[in-house]
């Protein structure tokens, strides 16, 4: 079985639209919590969000082929081009060789919404349909690269961008191609989608910036929503060896099972978590002797948070209160398909720093979650393996496992 490495990253995000600004700000703790500029909000419960900020698109692309796409493949595009700039893959594999893994939760809503406001079936553009389907962030950007290899738009929810990364971490691994654009995009602030997680009582109903998306803390009663694109690109690693590149970290585990228990809730007994952990593990090959920094899903949800802390301890019994966690959902959001490999990113981010990004607004402690969540303040700590996990809508989960 091949070695996989990661060669390149790319983000837009709550907290910054480019690597090194996300970086400094995931570990200074910088919120990306604020009241939705997107839309007037007089008649909503909920009033803030995770938004992107500064992002003109005409400063990335033309503005022809902008007005091609919805807004979660413009975000998909740019963040794609800062992975592959960042690594220089381009022109150094053949094109079937080279992949695209790159999902959404929603796809196009904001399409969706502008055409049926249009009114009548003489009002709906040509391009309706494909700018609103999900998969065509990934279609855009294998046309824009020529990728002819493998390409699987996953769509899993919350889970969606892990799962894309893991199904691509096997895709290199077992030989079905030498490198792959792999993540999630996702851009569904707009007045339809916070109603209906508001009414479906997943979102926090506080309304305070800094106190709302709150994982872990006893205070907690829901998820900010957020927006973005996160990117990297998987490589065989003798490839990149090769060829030279800059290695942010290697791939080791992935997981991927279903609790089959209910459409929004997690499992009771988080079994379904749990196991995904159990085999990321395996396959990584983990000791017990390594330490550990887990990036929980910690959507800041009552039952999601006690959850996890549940499937953490099944797996570790004793040793879970030995592991740094921390949630940076406490800090972008819920980036919905996009979670997952901007979760990634700060896995590959704290390895190479030496360095766990914190839990921010944590305030009160949970009896239930009783663990070490890094709360307010990064930590420096070399850890030898860092885990995330993505736990979506449905009952889908993913477990990722990064070392050095």
């Amino acid at each position: 079985m091949r070695r996989v490495a990661i060669t390149g990253m790319g983000i837009i995000s709550p907290i910054g639209n480019d690597i090194n600004t996300f970086r400094k700000n995931m570990m200074e703790g910088v919120c990306g919590v604020d009241f939705i500029n997107r839309f007037d909000t007089t008649d909503f419960k909920v009033k803030i969000a995770a938004e992107v900020k500064d992002f003109v698109v005409t400063d990335h692309m033309d503005k022809n082929d902008a007005r091609r796409m919805d807004l979660f493949s413009q975000y998909a595009m740019v963040a794609a081009e800062q992975a592959v700039q960042d690594s220089g893959i381009l022109g150094k594999l053949e094109p079937d060789r080279l992949g695209v893994y790159v999902g959404s939760g929603i796809g196009g809503m904001n399409t969706f919404i502008s055409t049926t406001e249009k009114g009548g079936p003489r009002k709906v553009s040509p391009l309706f349909i494909p700018m609103m389907i999900s998969n065509m962030a990934a279609g855009n950007i294998a046309i824009k690269y020529g990728a002819m290899g493998p390409c699987l738009p996953v769509v899993t929810a919350c889970a969606t961008s892990s799962h894309g990364i893991g199904e691509a971490f096997h895709a290199i691994r077992y030989g079905y191609a030498d490198a792959v654009i792999a993540g999630g995009s996702e851009a569904a602030i707009n007045e339809l989608s916070v109603a209906g997680f508001t009414n479906s009582t997943a979102l926090s109903t506080r309304n305070a910036p800094k106190d709302s998306s709150i994982p872990f803390d006893l205070r907690r009663d829901g998820f900010v929503i957020g927006e973005g694109a996160a990117m990297i690109i998987l490589e065989e690693y003798e490839h990149a060896s090769r060829r030279g590149a800059k290695i942010y970290g290697e791939i080791v585990g992935y997981a991927n099972t279903c609790d089959a228990y209910h459409i929004t809730a997690p499992h009771p007994e988080a079994e379904g978590a749990a196991n995904a952990l159990k085999l990321a593990l395996k396959e990584a090959g983990y000791q017990d002797s390594m330490k550990l920094y887990y990036n929980a899903h910690g959507t800041s949800t009552p039952l999601n948070d006690k959850a996890e802390t549940m499937a953490i301890k099944r797996i570790f019994g004793d040793r879970a209160k030995e592991i740094r966690i921390s949630s940076t959902k406490s800090m972008t959001g819920h980036m919905l398909g996009a979670a997952g490999a901007t979760e990634a990113i700060a896995c590959l981010l704290a390895l190479s720093e030496n360095r766990i990004p914190p839990t921010i607004g944590y305030k009160e402690a949970d009896p239930e979650c009783d663990l070490d969540y890094t709360p307010n303040n990064a930590v420096d700590a070399k850890v030898d393996m860092a885990i995330s996990t993505s736990l979506g809508f449905g009952g889908h989960n993913a477990a990722l496992a990064f070392v050095r």
